[in-house]
C-alpha cells in the first residue's frame, strides 16, 4: 500500500492570515479619537432640540397670553395665561402687552423667555438663550 503524500499547502480554511505587526489596535485608537467628537455632536443635537421645543412653547404661551388679553382687561391676565400655558419657568418669562384700547382694537403680546443651557460640555460655554414670540388679536370685550 502506497501512502499518499500531503499537499504542500494547507487548505484555505486552515491557513492563517498574517497581519502587519504595526496595525494591531488601530481600530481601538481610531474609536478613542472619534468617540469624544461624536459624543459632543450628539449633545449639541440634543441642545438644539431643547431650544426648538422651548421656542414652540414660547409661541404657544404668546398665543395664550394674547387670547387672555383680548377677553380680559386685567393687566396680569396675559402674564398668568402665559405662565400656565406650559412648563416654562415663570421667573425667566417676560410678557409685554401693548395696544389694548377698546373693543375692536388690536392687542399685541410679546413673550420673551431666557432659556438656560444646562447640557454638559455644550450648554456650559453658552449664555442663556433668549427666545421671543409675539401674537396679535382683536379685542373682544
Amino acid at each position: 500500500m502506497r501512502r499518499r503524500r500531503r499537499p504542500a499547502t494547507r487548505p484555505a480554511s486552515r491557513r492563517r492570515r498574517r497581519e502587519p505587526l504595526g496595525e494591531h489596535g488601530q481600530a481601538t485608537v481610531e474609536l478613542a479619537l472619534v468617540l469624544p467628537l461624536v459624543a459632543v455632536l450628539l449633545l449639541a443635537l440634543v441642545q438644539a432640540a431643547v431650544v426648538a421645543r422651548d421656542q414652540i412653547l414660547v409661541a404657544h404661551a404668546a398665543r395664550e397670553a394674547v387670547r387672555a388679553a383680548a377677553v380680559d382687561d386685567d393687566v396680569d391676565a396675559a402674564r398668568r395665561a402665559a405662565e400656565q400655558a406650559g412648563p416654562l419657568v415663570g421667573d425667566r418669562l417676560d410678557v409685554e402687552v401693548t395696544g389694548r384700547a377698546g373693543v375692536g382694537s388690536r392687542v399685541r403680546v410679546v413673550v420673551r423667555y431666557r432659556l438656560p443651557t444646562r447640557l454638559p460640555l455644550v450648554g456650559r460655554p453658552l449664555d442663556d438663550i433668549s427666545l421671543t414670540a409675539s401674537a396679535t388679536m382683536r379685542v373682544e370685550r
